[in-house]
């Protein structure tokens, strides 16, 4: 029996239900209404097409009106509103908005999709503004591209920093015009948590693009020219895109007396049926059931529209299917980085109770040997009594789409964190790692539900520390450097376990490393010796991102806000934005690659090349290593270079560096040195007060003759000369071994000297492993391993340090028992004896024995 369908609304979920009814029945009469002219277009493309991503504009079309109409056989009138539903007559009343005719369309079955609208408030001086804008279709498109193109706006505020919002403000910046952007919340993109939105936002802001943060528009002025915000603060632009959100475009379902839900959403069952059994509704416009919490919710994204097209098409054949709900899977570019989302977040999840565990992990995007690695930030939220997997944020440069990916099919699929350690996924150097993040995030989470680790989060450290509790930094003193957190006192991993009597036993002791992995090591290492002991969730590295963006100063009243945070933007339209500096791209002296080396690989050869360079000669470098953009800046602030500008483009950071002048290099070390050894001394003294005495230096005493303790050595002084520092390797009994040349002999030697001499390492290359040696085997690997993954060999980070200036000094009462002569030893040695050693002990504010 023939019946008659009609749709109101194409797009996503209208024309996908048309398509899949006209595959199933041949005979059915379908109708589809469009208020607009196109049927079927990409409206996730839009701002890309104003962006000049997507250049030509027919690319936005999937489907015409007539082509579809003629292959389905379907009667599709375009530029048509419905205006009333007639339920007891089972008629639409529609309106030609060509012709202002207005007629009944009697229907057996009636299929709302009218999506969702922008948001526009009522603001005073709104109806007069001139260029204002907001986003939904191509006719939108259309004026939001002519007038960039025509009227070459110099600034833009976007308001709103949801999805579209932040889509606009990139496309926007890569057209040559400044943005701010404004947002009522305390972050842009909500569905991420806090710490996870700082990535995004530090990042938009080396971008060129000004956050107005938990602030609102009171009003608009001068036909739009001037907005008023709640703060005082007033802001100028030439163009506002309002971006605040959409809402159901549900009035026509709420004037037939359909039930709605929330956000005046329309009611639906799993069947995708109304309160009226004859007519059903998809997409944007209805309610939805969050898989997660349970609860009823809106979820206006483009896969739960085509699904549900296709399932309602299915229910109205017959099929025994239904919509179960949404996870609310979401991705979104942000110039070079990547943020997507599923399942819940930590608000979500406090808002109804939920109980939940949270962890972050760093590692790279594939094999950190491979080039173009980039880091990615992970965070997994999931119930500890069961291990249900309750939602997952990712934000990177390379990597996050697959990911959340996997994790959303876990999700939907019923697994637990268990489970995600045991997922085969593939692997090769330029994909992932054998590991994969995944794996990764399944086997930290895994080991929190096993009551193998407990956790401390980014947000509750510092009140511990201000309370009195104990925070112990495992990381090495020079990766301090580049920032730590406050009140936390450093003990290096390999340290730990010879330093338990310096750790008090009677109250909880916290530990924190970069990304995680070592702090979770070190908590090991004390609970197995009787403490009670928890990590930092994510390192450093989460609670730097966060902390950054609680300390950002807040604006002043009169808009000049936090200094530096508006960027100077004097490129012509259409120019794409790169770096955040004024001085962008200046012109280079000498060049690096660095690309590939892996930390401190990139610093080690700025510093090299910064020597040999004249004051004033500017530098430029490019790392992929992921933590480059914030070493070479630490870096320059230390040893008094500038850095001019710096970028990230396709997971390369690139940087340009001017070299100081000696004088200003010198007191600036000098500053730091005299900070770092009284961190409670301001930087002015008052008067009649002697300024501290600089302690500049670093030393070690290298006993151990193992390659991994040797190794660790070498990048340590490696890293303290490149941050300027003056520093001398004592190197005493099995550490000499260190410096004996390969196949080296010396005359002259009695019988136990000789025996002595035959039975230790010579040099480098036959050193053993502390832990795991295996016979030599396990030096093999670790070497073996160092080559694939770039990072450079002992005797490599030998010859570097020796460029960079370390002094390597062998001590001669050592060399007397252990009978080594000098001419074993490799080239540039000193021989000195304690004294000297503990003269430049003295200098030093450094001091390691390893």
């Amino acid at each position: 029996m023939e019946r008659k369908i009609v749709i109101v609304g194409g797009v996503a979920g209208g024309a996908t239900a048309a398509a899949r009814l006209r595959r199933l029945n041949e005979t059915d009469r379908i109708v589809m209404v469009e208020r607009g002219e196109h049927i079927s277009f990409a409206n996730c493309g839009l701002p890309y097409y104003i962006g000049g991503a997507i250049r030509e504009r027919g690319k936005l079309f999937v489907q015409t009106a007539e082509r579809m109409s003629r292959r389905f056989a379907l009667d599709i009138r375009t530029q048509s509103e419905v205006t009333r539903i007639n339920r007891a007559a089972k008629t639409v009343t529609i309106r030609n908005l060509q012709t202002g005719e207005t007629y009944e369309e009697d229907y057996d079955i009636l299929v709302l999709a009218p999506g969702a609208k922008p948001i526009v408030p009522d603001w005073p001086g709104i109806q007069e503004a001139e260029a204002l804008f907001t986003l939904r279709n191509i006719p939108d498109t259309d004026r939001i591209k002519a007038y960039v193109d025509n009227a070459r706006p110099q600034h833009a505020v976007v308001i709103g920093g949801g999805f579209i919002g932040v889509e606009m403000a990139e496309n926007l910046r890569e057209r040559g015009v400044a943005v701010t952007l404004v947002e009522l919340g305390n972050q842009v993109l909500a569905p991420l948590d806090f710490e996870m939105a700082a990535i995004v936002q530090e990042h938009m802001r080396a971008n060129g693009v000004e956050l107005v943060l938990g602030d609102a528009v009171q009003a608009l002025a001068d036909k739009g020219r001037r907005i008023l915000l709640q703060s005082g603060r007033e802001l100028t632009a030439d163009m506002i895109v309002l971006a605040i959100g959409v809402q159901p475009e549900s009035e026509l379902a709420k004037e037939a007396g359909l039930e709605l839900g929330v956000r005046g959403a329309i009611k639906v069952s799993p069947t995708l049926q109304t309160s009226d059994p004859s007519i059903y509704a998809i997409g944007d416009a209805i309610e939805v059931h969050d898989l997660v919490n349970g609860q009823p919710t809106v979820v206006p994204l483009a896969w739960g529209a085509n699904r549900q097209g296709r399932l309602v098409a299915d229910r109205i054949n017959g099929m025994d299917v239904s919509y179960r709900g949404a996870l609310g899977t979401a991705i979104v570019k942000v110039f070079s980085l990547t943020a997507a989302v599923v399942g819940n977040n930590e608000k979500t999840l406090k808002k109804w109770g939920i109980p939940y565990e949270t962890v972050h992990i760093h590692p790279n995007s594939h094999a950190g040997y491979y080039p173009g690695a980039a880091q990615l930030s992970l965070k997994l939220l999931f119930d500890r009594s069961t291990g249900r997997i309750l939602g997952a944020q990712a934000v990177g440069a390379d990597g996050v789409d697959k990911r959340i990916d996997v994790i959303a099919t876990a999700m939907k699929a019923g697994l637990t964190v268990r489970d995600l350690p045991d997922l085969e996924l593939c692997y090769a150097p330029p994909y992932s790692s054998a590991k994969d993040p995944v794996n990764l995030a399944g086997y930290v989470a895994s080991n929190i539900v096993d009551g193998l680790a407990e956790t401390v989060q980014w947000h509750e450290i510092d009140q511990i520390v201000a309370d009195g509790g104990l925070l112990i930094d495992v990381r090495e003193p020079i990766e301090r450097e580049a920032g730590f957190v406050p009140g936390s006192i450093n003990i290096p991993l390999d340290q730990l376990r010879d330093r338990l009597a310096d750790i008090p036993r009677d109250r909880p002791v916290y530990v924190s490393c970069q990304v995680g992995l070592r702090g979770y090591l070190a908590a090991r290492i004390l609970a197995q010796h009787g403490y009670r002991v928890k990590n930092l969730d994510g390192g450093y590295k989460t609670y730097s991102y966060a902390a950054r963006e609680k300390s950002r100063p807040p604006r002043d009243p009169d808009g000049t806000g936090a200094a530096g945070d508006r960027q100077a933007d004097t490129r012509p339209a259409d120019r794409p934005a790169g770096g955040h500096s004024a001085e962008a791209h200046p012109s280079a002296h000498v060049t690096i690659d660095a690309c590939g080396l892996q930390c401190p690989g990139p610093i080690m050869q700025v510093f090299q090349a910064i020597q040999q360079m004249n004051p004033g000669e500017v530098l430029a470098v490019s790392a992929t290593d992921p933590g480059f953009g914030k070493d070479i800046a630490a870096w320059c602030e230390k040893t008094g270079h500038v850095l001019l500008h710096s970028e990230l483009d396709k997971n390369v950071c690139t940087a340009y560096i001017r070299k100081g002048g000696a004088a200003k290099e010198a007191a600036a070390l000098q500053a730091a040195s005299a900070k770092e050894a009284n961190p409670g001394v301001s930087d002015a003294s008052p008067a009649g007060v002697s300024a501290v005495p600089s302690k500049n230096g670093a030393t070690l005493i290298v006993f151990s003759g193992d390659l991994d303790k040797a190794i660790a050595s070498f990048i340590i002084a490696s890293g303290a000369a490149a941050m300027g520092k003056r520093v001398t390797m004592f190197f005493t009994f099995w550490g000499l071994n260190i410096l004996r040349k390969q196949g080296a002999s010396a005359s002259g030697k009695q019988p136990l000297e000789k025996m002595l001499g035959a039975m230790m390492p010579k040099g480098p290359h036959d050193l053993p492993l502390s832990k795991m040696n295996m016979g030599g085997l396990g030096a093999k690997m670790i070497r073996y391993v160092m080559e694939q993954k770039n990072v450079d060999s002992l005797e490599t980070l030998m010859r570097n340090a020796q460029a960079a200036g370390v002094k390597l000094v062998a001590c001669t009462m050592s060399m007397e028992i252990m009978g080594i002569k000098p001419e074993e030893l490799i080239d540039g040695v000193e021989f000195a004896g304690v004294a000297s050693y503990l003269g430049d002990a003295e200098d030093a504010g450094i001091n390691l024995f390893v």
